[in-house]
């Protein structure tokens, strides 16, 4: 009896310590890690193990706990031997379970990085140049040299890239995301040139690139882009020059200095739409696809003329004729003088 009854106490301390340890396996699998700081993330490398990914936490300061456990858990969630390369986020809450299932899942970080609308190809590659993380391959390569390695040499770069957020992840380089935003745009000004309104004085789809360039410029009211596409499609219908200052100003390129001058429109460059007729000869900026589809579908109308109202909306003024033009420029410039003398120092309230 008392061999049985040792025996049996036996067994029960083992299933009490199983038990026990059991708890203790469950509790470290879904109880948030320890150490982990702020914006904390885990680069696992091609090939790393799961003892190799244990030490790079530690290394963060991260309490990893038991590594026993590690390989248990990776067992039960189906991870081992199935860990994916990449980085992984580690927010705060993480626990074991949660960071195996998303290296099982190949789940990693992913980043972003927006292309804004009416940006130029400079602006462009110079918030792409202050990304970290990203590879930058382009740096070093003009304009030419980035559209070949691009794939598109001999085209001009301007224009070519669709204003959208793009996700990215580590390892990626700014080559990648500008292929993925060139990609993009072909596609959208395919679709929209496709989808055209008939009888647009357009010869190609690049042209309607060109336009849609310029409405992006000329405003950033949404429901304004189609009646400035319409201005500018009656202009180009007309054989009427389509002078439109931001082209002037990409013309100048660097050496724009804030201040537009009359001897900067009467300076004749390949873009100065005041000198030469017809559109320039390239995009002056990266259009969204709501300019796309106004310059390939401008609104109805007979305005051949506009001017900005001058109230800070935004918004501008539209004219049929030259003599309501140049009435509504009269009445912008008296607004703008009044708003130069109330914001002078010393000028007493009225």
């Amino acid at each position: 009896m008392s061999l049985r009854r040792g025996l049996l106490l036996l067994v029960v301390l083992l299933l009490a310590l199983l038990g026990w340890q059991w708890q203790r396996y469950q509790r470290f699998a879904d109880t948030p890690l320890a150490g982990i700081g702020a914006d904390a993330s885990l680069v696992v490398a091609r090939g790393d193990s799961l003892p190799a990914i244990l030490r790079t936490l530690r290394a963060q300061g991260v309490a990893v706990g038991p590594p026993l456990y590690w390989q248990l858990l990776a067992r039960q969630t189906g991870a081992a031997g199935r860990l994916q390369a990449g980085e992984y986020a580690l927010p705060p809450g993480t626990t074991p379970r949660a960071l195996l299932s998303a290296m099982r899942d190949g789940k990693v970080l992913r980043r972003m990085f927006t292309i804004v609308e009416g940006w130029n190809i400079r602006d462009l590659r110079a918030a792409l140049a202050k990304v970290p993380l990203l590879r930058h391959e382009a740096a070093g390569m003009d304009d030419a040299a980035l559209m070949a390695a691009l794939g598109h040499p001999g085209q001009h770069p301007e224009g070519r890239f669709l204003p959208e957020t793009y996700a990215w992840v580590r390892g990626d380089s700014d080559l990648d995301l500008l292929r993925r935003a060139y990609a993009a745009m072909d596609k959208a000004l395919a679709a929209a040139w496709q989808a055209r309104a008939p009888g647009l004085p357009l010869r190609s789809a690049d042209e309607a690139l060109v336009l849609a360039s310029i409405v992006e410029k000329e405003t950033g009211v949404a429901d304004e882009r189609p009646r400035i596409a319409g201005v500018f499609v009656r202009r180009l219908q007309a054989g009427m020059r389509l002078q439109t200052d931001p082209t002037v100003i990409y013309g100048l390129g660097e050496r724009y200095t804030g201040n537009l001058r009359r001897v900067d429109l009467v300076t004749d460059t390949p873009y100065n739409t005041y000198t030469r007729e017809g559109l320039p000869p390239t995009p002056i900026a990266m259009p969204g696809k709501a300019a796309l589809q106004a310059a390939t579908h401008p609104a109805d109308g007979d305005a051949l003329y506009f001017v900005a109202v001058g109230d800070g909306s935004g918004r501008h003024v539209f004219s049929r004729s030259l003599d309501e033009h140049n009435a509504a420029v009269g009445a912008y410039l008296q607004r703008l003088r009044a708003q130069r003398q109330a914001a002078a120092p010393g000028t007493a309230p009225r």
